[in-house]
């Protein structure tokens, strides 16, 4: 009777065992074995970096390239396209020749010389830095108005630019601006005490448009 008990047990232990190694062999099969043998279904592999690779190669839809952004190609073509719409910009330093003009007119006055009789006679110009930079990127309109305003200033004090000129003139002698270097000099002297005593103007340059001595 205990024999029979054990056998019973053992039946049932590999009956228990059976559908499991059953069921291992057929997934070793269907794994393993080649996919040319008949099989009840047959694996689908996915590989990641392909699929990447495969997005990466997908050309973008025309429409997107349209309503979205540019491709590369175009983004270049684009940048190498000079700027149509970019305002002019005015110069950082103001040069000899890129001023306004201010004609002071012919002055004559006396040298300083033991017998009186030494004169000068000189036509001068100022050139004046515009206080608005702006001033070179205005329409015409904007300009006119602008001198205008600038002309209107200078009338006012006018009187003063001639009082410098006509005390730096009277203070020369013969040798002193019978030589170019004294011209330059005495060029120096007019437009450093213009700006001295005006230090809302800005005098750039100083031109003799007429220089007689006597």
């Amino acid at each position: 009777m205990k024999k029979l008990l054990n056998l019973l047990k053992r039946l049932g232990l590999f009956l228990l065992v059976l559908p499991l190694v059953g069921v291992n062999l057929a997934m070793a099969y269907i794994m393993f074995a080649p996919d040319t043998w008949p099989k009840p279904f047959y694996l689908m592999y996915s590989y990641p970096q392909a699929a990447a690779s495969a997005a990466e190669q997908t050309p973008v839809p025309e429409a997107i390239l349209q309503e979205g952004v540019p491709s590369a190609s175009a983004a270049a073509d684009e940048s190498a396209k000079p700027n149509k719409a970019s305002p002019p910009t005015a110069p950082l330093e103001i040069r000899p020749g890129q001023g306004l003009m201010v004609d002071t007119g012919s002055k004559i006055v006396n040298l300083v010389d033991p017998t009186g009789r030494r004169y000068l006679r000189a036509g001068i110009v100022l050139e004046l830095a515009p206080k608005d930079l702006r001033y070179y990127v205005m329409t015409p309109e904007e300009k006119k108005a602008f001198l205008d305003e600038f002309n209107a200033e200078i009338n006012g004090i006018l009187p003063v630019i001639n009082d410098i000129i006509i005390t730096a003139l009277s203070t020369q002698t013969f040798e002193s601006v019978y030589t170019a270097e004294g011209k330059e000099k005495l060029r120096k002297q007019i437009m450093d005490t213009v700006n001295q005593q005006l230090p809302e103007q800005r005098v750039i340059f100083v031109y003799f448009t007429e220089f007689v001595v006597q």
